[in-house]
C-alpha cells in the first residue's frame, strides 16, 4: 500500500508566497476603469507567479498532491466584474500545466462552503454553478482536466435532510455535465455523515472524499470498516486513486477546528484500517501549518514499523 501526502495552498516557509492575494470589490469599486482592469490584473498575476514557485517546492521536496487556492483570481465570480482571466494569462496558466505535467501532480480545488445544491433558492444554485465554472476554467486553463477535482460538500439540510437531498439532485442537474465528471463530494463534520455522502456518490457516480476528522465528528450510525471499501470503489471508474483528507482537532472544546500539526494517535486507526484494503490511495493534509505538518507528520508514520519511506511526499506500507 503506497501512500502519497500533499497539503493545501500555501508553502510556509517560502518568503511572501501567499497564491491568496485579494481585492475587495470596494477598494476594486473606487478605483478608476483603467486602474480596475489594472489592480485586477495585478493582483492574479503575483497569485499565478506564487503559486509557481509552490509547485517548483513541491517538485522538489517530491509532493506529489497540491491543492490550488481557490483566490487565485480575485472577483471572478462577483457579479459587477466577471472578467477574463483567462486570454490576458495564458501563458501563465499554461506554464503552471506543464508543470503538473511534467511531473505527474495532482491539482485539485476545494470551493468554499456557500458552493452548495441543496438549497431551495435558485440563486444559490446558480451561484454554486458559477463557481464550479470559475474553478473548472482554471483546470482547464492549465490543460489540467485530465488529474484534475473540484471538491465541495452536500450542502445544508434546512431542517430536513431526505428533501434537502431530493434537491441536491434536481440541482446539480444544472450543473453542466463537462464540469460534473470533475467532481467530487466530501461528508462534512455536521450534516451530511459518511453513509449519507456516500449514497449521494454511489447514486450520482461521484468519487466520495473521505475526511476522517469529520467522520470522527459526525459518526452518526457509521462504522468505518465497513464502508471504507465502497467509499474507495467510488473511485473505480477514474483513472486515479482514492483521496483521503486528513487532520486533527485543535482541542476536546473546538473539535472540529482543524490544529496545528496532524496528531499521529488520532490518525492511527484509520490507517491501520486502510492497511487492510492494501489500496493505494492519496492523503491531502489540512493543518495550520501545511506543508510543514504534512513533512513531519510523513516523518512520524515512517518510523511504525513495517512502514518505509520511499520519497520525501510517500510510504510504503
Amino acid at each position: 500500500m503506497k501512500i502519497r501526502f500533499g497539503y493545501v495552498a500555501n508553502a510556509l516557509g517560502l518568503w511572501d508566497a501567499s497564491p491568496s492575494k485579494t481585492l475587495t470589490f470596494a477598494r476594486y469599486s473606487a478605483l478608476s476603469k483603467s486602474e480596475q482592469m489594472d489592480k485586477l490584473k495585478s493582483v492574479t498575476a503575483q497569485n499565478l507567479q506564487h503559486t509557481k514557485r509552490i509547485l517548483y517546492y513541491n517538485i522538489a521536496h517530491e509532493i506529489g498532491l497540491y491543492r490550488f487556492s481557490s483566490s487565485l483570481v480575485p472577483l471572478a465570480t462577483h457579479p459587477e466584474v466577471m472578467w477574463d482571466f483567462v486570454t490576458p494569462f495564458r501563458a501563465e496558466w499554461e506554464e503552471l500545466g506543464h508543470i503538473i505535467q511534467q511531473f505527474k501532480l495532482r491539482p485539485s480545488f476545494h470551493p468554499n462552503q456557500f458552493t452548495l445544491f441543496t438549497s431551495h433558492r435558485e440563486e444559490v444554485t446558480m451561484n454554486a454553478v458559477k463557481d464550479m465554472e470559475y474553478h473548472f476554467k482554471m483546470l482547464d486553463a492549465m490543460n489540467a482536466l485530465e488529474r484534475g477535482i473540484i471538491n465541495i460538500h452536500i450542502g445544508g439540510a434546512y431542517g430536513d435532510k431526505n428533501t434537502s437531498l431530493g434537491r441536491f439532485h434536481q440541482n446539480l442537474k444544472k450543473l453542466p455535465n463537462t464540469i460534473k465528471k470533475h467532481m467530487t463530494l466530501e461528508n462534512d463534520d455536521k450534516t451530511y455523515d459518511v453513509e449519507e455522502t456516500l449514497i449521494t456518490c454511489e447514486k450520482e457516480k461521484i468519487p466520495m472524499v473521505l475526511d476522517y476528522h469529520h467522520y470522527m465528528a459526525n459518526k452518526g450510525e457509521v462504522d468505518l470498516p465497513q464502508y471504507l471499501p465502497r467509499i474507495f470503489n467510488t473511485w473505480n471508474s477514474f483513472d486515479t486513486v482514492p483521496k483521503v483528507h486528513i487532520s486533527s482537532p485543535k482541542s476536546e472544546q473546538s473539535y472540529r477546528s482543524h490544529a496545528d500539526f496532524v496528531s499521529l494517535d488520532f490518525i492511527l486507526p484509520f490507517l491501520k484500517m486502510a492497511k487492510v484494503l492494501d489500496r493505494d490511495f492519496d492523503i491531502m493534509i489540512e493543518a495550520k501549518q501545511k506543508n510543514l505538518a504534512m513533512l513531519k507528520l510523513i516523518e512520524e508514520i515512517a518510523s511504525i514499523r513495517g512502514v518505509k519511506r520511499i520519497s520525501s511526499g510517500m510510504v510504503e506500507w
